[in-house]
């Protein structure tokens, strides 16, 4: 049983008729990955001021332990804007986003959005 090249063939009939337009895709292509990666590499300011977050009663009692990221907007003076939950366990939600909120940063130009990761280990 033969298989047909019909994908190869529409290909390359592509390239021939449409070159720039390929390029065009594959450039565009391009461009999304890239933008795609730097958006993840945003520049990180210095903590000054951390608070550590208290651990919930109700995970005492269940016995949890675990990490949680909180998403934090942070202003250009270096006070936290607003902090969500971008992960992890929610019981540990209002603990994390209660200490990170106290937290305090280097002062910078303009508003920085970064990710922060808090361990919480078992009590």
């Amino acid at each position: 049983m033969k298989i047909p090249k019909i994908i190869p063939n529409r290909l390359s009939r592509l390239f021939q008729r449409r070159p720039l337009y390929v390029a065009g895709l594959l450039l565009a292509l391009f461009g999304l990955c890239f933008l795609q990666a730097s958006a993840g590499e945003e520049p990180t300011r210095k903590v000054i001021v951390k608070t550590a977050p208290s651990y919930p009663e109700l995970a005492r009692r269940m016995h949890l332990a675990g990490k949680v990221k909180v998403e934090v907007v942070i202003a250009a003076n270096g006070t936290v804007k607003s902090a969500t939950l971008a992960g992890g366990n929610p019981v540990f939600e209002k603990s994390a986003i209660e200490a990170v909120k106290q937290w305090k940063f280097e002062s910078g130009q303009a508003d920085t959005k970064t990710v922060i990761v808090l361990e919480f280990a078992e009590q």
